[in-house]
């Protein structure tokens, strides 16, 4: 039998817990952090007199089993992983003494012989010698042992302890840490102490009490995450006691005492594949089986100058960027579960680097709340056009109608985008959501649903200093952010590159030479590189076919139909895609055709022959998809907007798309970016039920939520058990949230220990959007259904549909447009608008008609001809300076009335991240809200009231002031009366607290409908 190189404790139980060095930078998957670099290997120099050091680690924020120094003394090798073992000191302490020889220090990092590493975030620590202590990552020279004598027993008697078991079902947490504080004593510091596995769904931690009866406890993952028993703290006696659901139960039975220890490891993880692109390599492979569950994956990588480094990912797949040039790499991966126990290595993949790509300044996300940032929706090719040199028609130019109107399909683009961003910032908005970016090579593919090449950016939309990375940097110098437009559930045209395409599809014959190109080999459609031979810039020769091809798998590859094309050619089996055809293989492809929206097949069929059906529950589609958007959380953009996400099942995106991006994020820029790191998904639902026709699976609110019981570790048997056991279930039974609501007058901390990851577009609204009464009663309606609804993304309509599944953008007139603004940026939920709609472009037109009709007709028309001229804006709202056409633009009464509700949000941090209350108020769109924040001594409260009359009661006392007027009034009897604004006014009355919190007054200049 070989022996594996890296031997592992078989029973860790610290496999993933942050280290305390990087616990700025620790992932909700709890990363390891990677061996450190050893690379500095010479020999070290003949010592003339030997020098020591003793090193003292501090234990208790580790919790570890075992504790090695690994070490290099200055100029000399380091020490063989895992190093050297350390012993007991003194409490909380261990030490080594260690021979440096001539060496006036070493180099030093720390592991539990298990794979757990503390390398100081990377850096390593840098010793002298002497009495050096290492605590929570801060170096210092002393003795921490001594004054302290003997260790004591760590069972003195007479003392209390308490046992605490914590129920992570409902958490989902992969690091669980208790924060805590004994009774007249002090708490710990924050995260607290690491909790360890004691059985499924289980783990626990014991605690000297000294002479304490019991303590005040929280619990948390270590990345922000916290159950504080809704910020009451939970009360845990000495003895057994267990924390479930929000229940401290004391002298508890044992949770775990009935169940066998988990001895059994996971499988190995087979086929394990290293691809390398530039100086990155994407390493995948498939899950391993566990009889409790696979907590993680440790891929172990060497080659390099650096040597052996390894690192723990949730996923199944590892995203290493940043390697050395023309380098050949070795991966391996083993699988681990809750209770320790790794497999054995995978069989190994190799990999060999390329060059550098040229340097690009990286993005990194702006990591701010994103409650605070208004979003303007752009479809990028139709938005603006700063590079007429990547325009493209495509095979429909003619077809379509756009050919007569000079305007290509593909002729905004990046550039566009960038030379107007002051536009944006002067409409006062701090968010651009774009379409995706992806390459496409479908016929009328310039809004970008149609990837073809997830790794690879459209190139008709780059130009020359214009890169998508470019744009993310422009924007975030400007205080902008960037929310990409991610598809997971499809591709088209008609495979995915890197993952499967069929070699071709269909029969090239006279008759449709003329549609399809003759083969070129060596060339290969982008979507803007011309084809020497035909000229072309669209399709690429390699989909079709004169002859069947071997190894054929299309049922009647070949044989004609009974249909034939509008002009008049017949069509030939597998010329277009079918998910029953048989060239979709089941491991890539979903086989079968959507027959019930409501159904289970909307999430595991075909939507339409145009998008081929992406099989998520197999990984390695998850593999391509996770790895394909770590390159765009690298580049820096700040959130995702996931498309036809309700045509996944909601435990695909909980088990493994949400916690990749989740980890990434975390990886590459840091947990307080994780945190904010905006994910909303497109669940459509047309109808105005609370729940979409009853069915729980199909409704917006319920991507919000964990997956409340354990299934199938199968990705495709846990979403039929899923979707069955929540069918079954009902709507009565669903989880319920006061997040979005005020208690009382006061605001509450939300609870967001359930919170899936993704936030949701607010279908409700935005199908009664044909009336703003009618969209805020709705809307509040599903609140107490969303885990949080004050991250709902609110828009009134966008590129797909206008309110009441109106087919046309829309055309409810400047008053209502206003009205419809002034609830948006004050009611709860993220306000949104689709380019255009400031100046009600195209309203009344048709979104959408594919080539059927001119696009200078529809809802998508071009808007760069509203923007001509020059524009600059320092602030958000205010355009410094604006020239030709653009100036007329912002002349508009909405962008005026835009602009000042933009100052008004900004100005109330209630309107931003408030929770709000209807009770105790008349009044047919009044509300009041309430944001408080301890860390920053914020706290704003506000009562609002669009266009009617309101009363409000049961108010707290004291100054308001109007935002809107400046109008001040004192309230004595908990009771306001305002009377009604006026069609799309408002008003905004804030409580004056003092301070910080003094209410602003009136904020701006009246315009034509805030006056």
């Amino acid at each position: 039998m070989t022996r594996d190189p890296y031997p592992l404790h078989p029973r860790s139980h610290r496999l993933g817990r942050p280290l305390a060095a990087a616990t700025a930078t620790a992932g909700l998957l709890g990363l390891l952090a990677a061996v450190p670099d050893t690379a500095d290997t010479a020999s070290a120099p003949v010592a003339a007199a030997e020098t020591t050091a003793t090193v003292f680690y501090y234990t208790k924020t580790k919790n570890w089993s075992a504790y090695y120094l690994h070490y290099a003394p200055d100029g000399g090798a380091w020490t063989a992983v895992p190093g050297v073992r350390m012993e007991a000191a003194c409490t909380d302490w261990v030490k080594k003494t260690v021979t440096l020889g001539a060496a006036p220090g070493l180099k030093a990092t720390f592991n539990d012989g298990a794979g757990v590493w503390d390398n100081n975030a990377g850096k390593n620590y840098d010793l002298g010698s002497g009495n050096i202590t290492v605590k929570d990552g801060v170096v210092a020279h002393s003795d921490p042992c001594a004054d302290t004598g003997p260790d004591p027993d760590p069972d003195p008697g007479g003392g209390n302890t308490a046992d605490v078991y914590y129920a992570t079902g409902g958490v989902g947490w992969t690091t669980t840490n208790l924060h805590y504080r004994p009774d007249g004593g002090a708490w710990t510091q924050v995260p607290g102490v690491g909790m360890e596995p004691a059985c499924t769904g289980w783990v626990r931690r014991t605690e000297d009490l000294g002479a304490a009866t019991g303590m005040l406890a929280t619990f948390n993952n270590g990345n922000g995450v916290w159950d504080n028993n809704n910020g009451r703290n939970y009360t845990v006696p000495a003895g057994l006691s267990t924390v479930r659901n929000g229940t401290v139960t004391q002298d508890a039975d044992d949770p775990c005492a009935a169940e066998t220890p988990d001895t059994r490891a996971p499988t190995v993880p087979a086929k394990v594949t290293a691809k390398a692109d530039g100086v990155a390599v994407v390493v995948t492979w498939e899950p391993s089986d566990d009889d409790r569950g696979v907590t993680k994956y440790q891929v172990i990588r060497t080659g390099g100058t650096k040597g052996t480094v390894v690192t723990d990912v949730g996923s199944t797949v590892l995203s290493d960027a940043n390697l050395e040039e023309r380098t050949t790499y070795r991966y391996t991966v083993r699988a681990a579960d809750a209770a320790g126990n790794i497999s054995a290595a995978s069989t190994a993949a190799e990999a060999t680097t390329g060059n550098r790509p040229p340097a690009a300044d990286p993005g990194r996300p702006l990591g701010t709340d994103p409650r605070k940032d208004p979003i303007y929706f752009v479809l990028t090719a139709r938005f603006n056009d700063g590079d007429a040199s990547n325009n493209r028609g495509g095979s429909q130019h003619v077809k379509s109608g756009n050919a007569a109107n000079n305007d290509p399909m593909f002729r905004g683009d990046f550039r566009g985008l960038v030379d107007k961003l002051d536009y944006i910032k002067a409409l006062g908005m701090s968010a651009i959501w774009i379409t995706p970016v992806v390459l496409n090579r479908s016929d009328y593919d310039y809004h970008g649903y149609h990837g073809y090449d997830f790794y690879r950016v459209d190139p008709r939309l780059e130009s020359a200093g214009a890169s998508y990375q470019d744009l993310i940097n422009a924007a975030h110098a400007k205080g902008m952010k960037i929310y990409q437009d991610v598809v997971y559930n499809h591709s088209s045209r008609w495979g995915a590159k890197g993952l499967y395409t069929p070699t071709v599809y269909g029969v090239r014959d006279q008759d449709w030479s003329w549609y399809y190109d003759e083969r070129s080999d060596g060339f290969e459609y982008d979507g803007l590189t011309v084809e020497p031979k035909s000229g072309k810039s669209y399709y690429n020769g390699d989909l079709w076919s004169t002859a069947e091809p071997s190894g054929n798998t299309c049922v009647n590859w070949g044989k004609p139909t009974q249909h034939t094309s509008p002009e008049g050619y017949r069509i030939y089996n597998c010329q277009w895609p079918s998910p029953t055809s048989g060239m979709f293989p089941k491991a890539y492809y979903h086989n079968c055709w959507l027959g019930n929206w409501e159904g289970e097949d909307s999430r595991s069929c075909w939507l339409h022959d145009d998008l081929a059906d992406l099989n998520t529950e197999s990984a390695p589609v998850q593999n391509y998809l996770i790895g394909a958007y770590d390159k765009y959380i690298d580049m820096g953009v700040d959130g995702f907007r996931v498309d036809t996400a309700v045509h996944i099942p909601r435990t695909t995106f909980n088990r493994r798309f949400l916690p990749a991006i989740q980890e990434r994020v975390t990886r590459r820029h840091g947990a307080e970016a994780a945190r904010n790191f905006f994910v909303f998904g497109e669940v459509g639902a047309f109808v105005n039920d609370k729940w979409n026709r009853g069915s729980v699976n199909h409704s917006a609110q319920f991507f919000t939520w964990k997956e409340r019981k354990e299934y199938a570790a199968d990705d495709a048997k846990a979403a039929l058990e899923m979707y069955e056991y929540e069918n079954q279930a009902g709507v009565a039974s669903q989880p319920t949230s006061t997040n979005a609501f005020l208690d009382g007058n006061a605001y509450h901390t939300p609870d967001r220990s359930r919170f899936s990851g993704m936030n949701i577009i607010d279908m409700r609204m935005h199908m009664n959007f044909g009336d703003a009464a009618n969209a805020f009663h709705n809307g509040k309606d599903s609140d107490d259904s969303t885990n949080d609804a004050t991250y709902n993304v609110v828009y009134v309509d966008s590129h797909d549909y206008g309110p009441n599944k109106s087919a046309e953008r829309y055309t409810g007139g400047t008053d209502a447009w206003a009205e419809n603004m002034s609830l948006m940026w004050t009611f709860r939920g993220i306000p949104t608008l689709y380019y255009g709609s400031e100046i009600e472009f195209q309203k009344g037109k048709r979104i959408d008609c594919g080539p059927s009709c001119p696009l200078a007709t529809t809802g998508r028309a071009y808007f760069g001809g509203h923007l001509a001229g020059d524009v600059r804006a320092s602030e958000f709202g205010k355009a410094d300076s604006a020239t030709g056409e653009v100036a007329t633009t912002l002349a508009k009464p909405l962008v005026k009335h835009l602009q000042r509700l933009g100052d008004i949000r900004r100005g109330v941090p209630a309107l931003q991240m408030g929770q709000y209350s209807t009770d105790g108020i008349t009044g047919q769109m009044a509300f009041k809200r309430r944001y408080t924040d301890a860390a920053s001594g914020t706290d704003s409260f506000a009562l609002v009231t669009v266009t009617g009359a309101a009363t409000y009661t049961g108010i707290p006392n004291g100054t308001y002031r109007d935002a809107v007027t400046g109008d001040t009034r004192t309230v004595t009897g908990g009771r306001l009366d305002v009377p009604a604004p006026g069609k799309g006014n408002l008003r905004v009355y804030v409580l004056d607290l003092g301070g910080k919190n003094a209410a602003p007054g009136r904020i701006g200049t009246p315009g034509p409908y805030l006056k």
